[in-house]
């Protein structure tokens, strides 16, 4: 009560406002010339670590991320505390995504299962998966599409656009294959988007002698192994931060660090078992 009388006092006089709200304005200038109690100084302190732990994690973390962060740090608090203070500083975590994009393609099998959960291969080049997925910026979404070995768990193939067509999945499969030659007795598998049963798509695929494996409809576990398009991706660390464009999201991809760092966070945080990404030519 005394902070509100303290904010509006140079809006209506003192006495108006006590008078108002029952109060003396004694009460009230006692309280103005009060030492700020231990409580409040512990506040003070620890609000301002709460904001540290917040704006480190750039605004994805919630209160118990912050609450486990606190008590690493040696501070004694509970839970309530954390919100409260959290809350006094009007810090909120990121949402977790926004709405999913429209995805208005009949879908329709055009190849049988050959895959069939089977993720474990016995050479390279034998078994390849793809996905696609996609980021949030100011001008609308942009896609990245990747494939995958299953053999050394390497992405060794990624494109990315501003739109989720079929040329967005045909050039990470032109990576894919021209990093690795043209494979003999290749298996490329993914779901049934529209993008890869497009005619473009698949007469790239019997072009390079791929033979093509498709998850059924509606099914994620057929596509369990690499989760490339699934899990905290869309709400921590690169997705997190804020970008004006497109292209300014994917600018930070422009040397093979920053690819390597961009598709590890992809698989990452998605919690896949994916071991590293390959960026540079190699023979597996």
């Amino acid at each position: 009560m005394f902070r509100f009388i303290a904010k509006h006092r140079g809006i209506w006089p003192i006495s108006w406002i006590c008078e108002t709200l029952g109060v003396s304005r004694s009460g009230f200038y006692a309280w103005l010339t009060r030492s700020p109690s231990r409580r409040a100084r512990s506040d003070e302190v620890l609000g301002a670590r709460v904001r540290a732990s917040f704006i480190r994690s750039d605004r994805t973390y919630g209160a118990r991320r912050v609450w486990h962060d606190m008590l690493a740090e040696g501070f004694n608090c509970g839970l309530h505390r954390i919100e409260r203070l959290m809350s006094l500083q009007a810090l909120r975590a990121r949402p977790r995504r926004r709405q999913l994009p429209k995805d208005t393609g009949t879908r329709s099998i055009i190849a049988p299962n050959v895959l069939d959960r089977a993720f474990n291969a016995d050479r390279p080049n034998q078994k390849w998966v793809a996905d696609f997925t996609y980021i949030w910026t100011a001008e609308g979404w942009l896609y990245g599409a990747v494939v995958l070995d299953l053999y050394s768990r390497r992405i060794v193939g990624w494109s990315m656009k501003d739109d989720m067509t079929t040329q967005l999945v045909t050039d990470a499969l032109m990576m894919a294959i021209w990093r690795r030659g043209r494979p003999k007795t290749l298996m490329h598998h993914s779901d049934q988007g529209s993008q890869y049963t497009s005619e473009a798509f698949q007469r790239l695929m019997a072009d390079n002698g791929i033979n093509c494996s498709m998850s059924r409809s509606g099914n994620c576990w057929e596509l369990a192994c690499p989760p490339l398009v699934r899990g905290q991706w869309r709400a921590r660390r690169w997705r997190a931060s804020s970008h004006r464009s497109r292209w300014s999201a994917s600018e930070e991809k422009s040397t093979g660090h920053a690819i390597r760092r961009a598709l590890m966070c992809l698989i990452i945080s998605s919690g896949s078992t994916i071991q590293h990404v390959d960026t540079r030519p190699s023979d597996i």
